[in-house]
């Protein structure tokens, strides 16, 4: 991971953990004075959003670790693990909340409050808008799997607190006595819904999943820019955090020495570099034509270049 990068997935974290903690305070003063499931379940998400961008910050800190001699292709999951910890605890907050909305639902308690719900929800949706903002700048520069997976937490707290603002209202205003638990179970099952949802992205890069098709579509289009990739075969692809990996197969003519087919694509990974930033890149030779079959994928040749 570049510096640049480093430095702008921790700075997302650090915003990420403030705004959190401010929060937290906020809300668990108005769930206390609304006596609001809805409120409940916000505060809860945020906690476990505190925690789960505390756990952020760590990952995106060891994702940024040089590669040394015991990871010899850098730290980039820890940022796939990290994520997948925040996942559980998602995936925990929605249940608790469920529960507690089932509690209310069978005892008929009402929300108090109205004005506080509301202001604190307004104030925390303000906030939001902004980190999610902060967010996305970071997600296009970085790809970041955990600044992702974070910025899926806050895109849930917008809904949970308009579902808030709904909940206070119809009940303290239409006398709707249901609709406080009712959009209890609403975000608990949203927030099941985010958990599966970010825990694919992480599970793919921890399993080495393939790039994207569009991705690999866009590589294979740049290497017909240079005729030295004409034999490009077997090519695997991969994530680990912000940083890519591609290795593949090349033939190279007969009459090729082993310094003039070096040096010819030292040249063209250098070039390949500044088109896809980082990106590490991993080149076999094979002698025209030729196609190790044990080891080759079966779609694989299907990517060779015409």
């Amino acid at each position: 991971m570049s510096a640049n990068r480093a430095r702008l997935t921790q700075r997302a974290a650090i915003a990420s953990v403030s705004l959190a903690a401010a929060l937290v305070g906020l809300k668990t003063w108005a769930a206390i004075e609304t006596d609001s499931v809805a409120m409940l379940g916000s505060l809860a998400d945020t906690a476990l959003d505190l925690v789960a961008s505390l756990l952020t910050y760590i990952g995106v800190r060891w994702a940024a670790v040089p590669a040394d001699d015991d990871h010899r292709f850098g730290h980039g999951k820890a940022e796939a693990l990290a994520a997948l910890v925040q996942i559980v605890l998602i995936s925990v907050s929605a249940l608790l909340i469920a529960w507690r909305a089932f509690g209310q639902l069978m005892s008929g308690a009402r929300t108090e409050g109205l004005e506080l719900g509301l202001g604190v929800s307004l104030a925390a949706i303000a906030a939001t808008l902004a980190l999610l903002a902060y967010q996305r700048h970071v997600i296009r520069s970085t790809g970041s799997v955990a600044i992702e997976t974070d910025h899926v937490h806050y895109q849930s707290d917008l809904l949970l607190n308009l579902s808030v603002i709904a909940a206070l209202a119809l009940d303290q205003l239409g006398g709707f006595a249901l609709a406080d638990p009712l959009f209890g179970f609403a975000i608990a099952a949203w927030l099941l819904y985010g958990a599966g949802r970010a825990a694919s992205r992480s599970v793919d890069q921890l399993m080495d999943r393939e790039w994207p098709a569009h991705e690999r579509a866009a590589f294979l289009a740049a290497a017909r820019d240079f005729p030295e990739l004409a034999g490009l075969h077997d090519l695997r692809t991969r994530h680990a955090g912000t940083n890519r990996f591609v290795q593949f197969h090349v033939w190279v003519p007969a009459d090729w020495t082993v310094r003039e087919a070096h040096d010819r694509m030292d040249a063209v990974e250098q070039k390949l570099r500044a088109r896809f930033p980082g990106t590490e890149f991993l080149i076999h030779l094979d002698p025209e034509g030729q196609v190790d079959r044990e080891t080759i994928l079966p779609h694989a040749i299907t990517e060779q270049r015409p």
